[in-house]
């Protein structure tokens, strides 16, 4: 089995109000250096063994389709080999 990540986040450009809530509550709290946040999400993937290219293709057709919206956020995914059996 493999295992893979996929990272979602916004484009640069679009609004990310969850961000922005983020660095206010960090100002709040102290935090000033804080200039901005970007906040996204992690997916991990249990892949049944195949080849990676054919992986990798089918994760990024999952992103396309689900996991991420095309027009306002981007993807990239990391893909770890399978680990021999033991």
């Amino acid at each position: 089995m493999a295992k893979t990540v996929v990272y979602v986040t916004y484009k640069r450009g679009v609004l990310d109000p969850q961000g922005e809530a983020v660095r206010g509550a960090l100002a709040s709290l102290g935090f000033q250096g804080v200039r901005g946040v970007r906040v996204g999400k992690y997916i991990e993937l249990d892949l049944a063994n195949g080849r990676p290219e054919e992986q990798r293709a089918e994760v990024e057709k999952m992103c396309r389709q689900l996991l991420a919206n095309p027009v306002l956020e981007d993807f990239r995914i990391e893909i770890s080999p399978s680990a021999p059996p033991e």
